[in-house]
């Protein structure tokens, strides 16, 4: 098949969830796009329709795409352009055993988490939401010396699992905090990394989470990093120590978080993102001392519009015969 440019119209897309409104109309004017009528994720099986029908398939983190739904794929499938950065739902190698590309959308969404890693940390410390729901109520009485008091984070060790690009930038904005940032990471940053951000490394995940204040969650869910905060892992923890969570909930054993949480052995978590998807623990909920958000971390307007120019990009780079420049290779995921 000729890719080339007056060819593009010929590229059948499928869209699985409603995009930016914008990014929604280019795809419509430069493919033959299959857009999504309404936001709720597709059935196992309405995706394998659309996979059976496409030479491009669009999907979000809500879309789980295995081996069997990948053997499902019509042999027109050539490319799955995820719109985001995450692709721990796509079985990749089997997709790419299968003759199917993988691209995403890296690097676009690494301030929005940044930002809101930030905001969970100030959320717990300084028991944001509980002053909300006072005032929201109505039953603020006026100021009180003890009423409501958090902790400063000033001064505070900041432990950061993972250093990446959303790590690194949790770093810059932590030290603007006064925080005393360290970090675990599966290799080292390179000493003048380091240097730049004011972190310290510690090759024992062990001993660097039995001395943090507060422990931010940044990485990917692979095979490896399942369950990595286990429950022994959680122990290891001060028990005035708060974790906050905007990478992926499978890190975290969830249940194990909750029961610390319910026993004071954990003072407080922030999470953005949980173990089953919306499925949350419901006595996770109870608890005062939780901040919960439905997966925000990326939802801003820029976001999700440059997160749309990226799978635009990486689907006509592919229309034109050439290789998407944000592939996800075998192994990478």
């Amino acid at each position: 098949m000729d890719r080339s440019s007056p060819l593009r119209q010929r590229v059948r897309v499928a869209v699985t969830r409603r995009l930016p409104n914008s990014v929604e109309t280019r795809m419509a004017e430069l493919f033959d796009a299959r857009l999504r009528k309404v936001d709720t994720p597709m059935t196992r099986e309405e995706l394998a329709a659309a996979m059976a029908d496409s030479d491009v398939l669009v999907p979000t983190v809500t879309d789980r795409i295995d081996a069997t739904l990948l053997g499902q794929a019509g042999a027109g499938l050539k490319l799955i352009a995820n719109y985001g950065a995450g692709v721990d739902h796509i079985d990749v190698d089997a997709a790419w055993s299968r003759g199917i590309q993988v691209s995403n959308t890296p690097g676009v969404v690494t301030d929005d988490t940044a930002d809101m890693a930030m905001a969970l940390i100030l959320a717990v410390t300084r028991r944001i939401p509980e002053g909300l729901a006072e005032m929201q109520a109505g039953r603020w009485q006026g100021w009180a010396p003890t009423a409501y008091l958090g902790r400063r984070i000033a001064g505070a060790r900041l432990g950061i699992l993972g250093m990446g690009r959303i790590g690194q930038a949790v770093a810059r904005r932590a030290t603007a905090f006064g925080m005393q940032v360290h970090y675990h990471n599966r290799r080292r940053l390179r000493a003048e990394t380091e240097a730049a951000l004011g972190v310290t490394w510690w090759e024992s995940l062990d001993q660097m989470l039995a001395r943090m204040d507060i422990v931010s969650v940044n990485v990917p869910h692979t095979p490896s990093t399942f369950h990595l905060l286990n429950a022994r892992r959680l122990r290891l923890m001060k028990p005035s120590a708060v974790i906050v969570n905007t990478s992926r909930g499978e890190v975290i054993d969830e249940n194990a978080l909750t029961r610390m949480l319910r026993a004071g052995e954990i003072a407080g978590a922030g999470l953005d993102v949980f173990e089953h998807g919306h499925d949350i623990n419901p006595r996770l909920r109870e608890l005062p001392n939780v901040v919960l958000l439905p997966h925000m971390g990326s939802a801003t307007v820029e976001g999700r519009a440059e997160m749309g120019e990226k799978v635009l990009l990486n689907i006509r780079t592919f229309a034109d015969g050439h290789r998407p420049p944000d592939l996800v290779l075998p192994g990478m995921a």
